[in-house]
């Protein structure tokens, strides 16, 4: 359960339609009510530069603030900035969003390839360490494809036995060959590689400024409630319909990443 209204409004008040718009879509997924923490991965490979320049990058951290309102209450995500490497990880707090994006970019140099792998091993060990209750919505931002692609297939099949779910987003060309390697990931079967569908894939377009809310909204929850249903069955979440004694009681531990 998140925040009310009024603390929105009394905190960050530009982000009150936004709030709203995230209800909406969340009563629209069947999510009313849903806990869950929000993390948000900025991509800063170099061909991100205009993005951050133009308030791009700004505009969609504030409005997945937003939607984070609404399903945790403590009024702040945590943000991982990745190229080659991990560039930073800070957070975004209601209370001090305005220009806090381009700001912490700024500090953060350099700017390199896509390594996803280092950034979703940073997202779980963060939230390993947070010791979360509740499942974790990732929305992982990029405007390009992996460097190491079979480094970041074997990461989301790792990440698959935790409750965690990655929403990838990818801001430019839809038809970009690029992003054929993200629906790829989304595709990647499942028993076979995965025990459940722990990922999506979302195309914002060249200009996600653009996206009203709710279509901004409900792209990012496609996937999460069919995952929340899929992961209590398979007993990585728990809750109802998480399966047996056989399901919950699984032989093999949380996987070291």
């Amino acid at each position: 359960m998140g925040l009310s209204l009024e603390k929105v409004a009394a905190r960050a008040p530009g982000l009150v339609k936004s709030f709203e718009s995230a209800r909406v879509s969340l009563d629209k997924a069947g999510l009313a009510g849903a806990r869950a923490a929000v993390y948000l991965v900025l991509d800063r490979s170099g061909s991100m530069r205009p993005l951050y320049r133009d308030g791009t990058v700004q505009d969609f951290a504030e409005r997945v603030l937003a939607l984070s309102a609404r399903l945790d209450d403590d009024g702040r995500v945590p943000v991982v900035f990745f190229s080659t490497g991990v560039d930073g990880v800070a957070d975004l707090a209601l209370a001090d969003h305005r220009g806090r994006i381009a700001a912490l970019h700024e500090t953060y140099g350099h700017m390199g390839r896509t390594n996803y792998h280092l950034a979703m091993k940073a997202v779980i060990r963060h939230y390993q360490l947070s010791g979360a209750d509740a499942p974790a919505l990732v929305v992982f931002q990029t405007d390009g494809g992996p460097s190491a692609r079979g480094a970041a297939q074997e990461m989301l099949c790792l990440a698959a036995e935790l409750p965690v779910y990655w929403q990838f987003v990818g801001f430019g060309d839809p038809d970009d060959r690029e992003f054929a390697v993200l629906r790829r990931l989304d595709e990647l079967p499942v028993p076979g590689r995965r025990p459940v569908d722990n990922a999506g894939f979302f195309a914002a377009g060249r200009d996600p400024r653009a996206l009203a809310d709710a279509e901004l909204y409900d792209g990012l929850l496609t996937g999460f409630p069919q995952w929340l249903d899929a992961a209590r069955a398979a007993g990585i979440l728990a809750g109802p319909g998480a399966g047996g004694p056989g399901a919950c009681a699984r032989s093999r531990a949380p996987p070291r990443v």
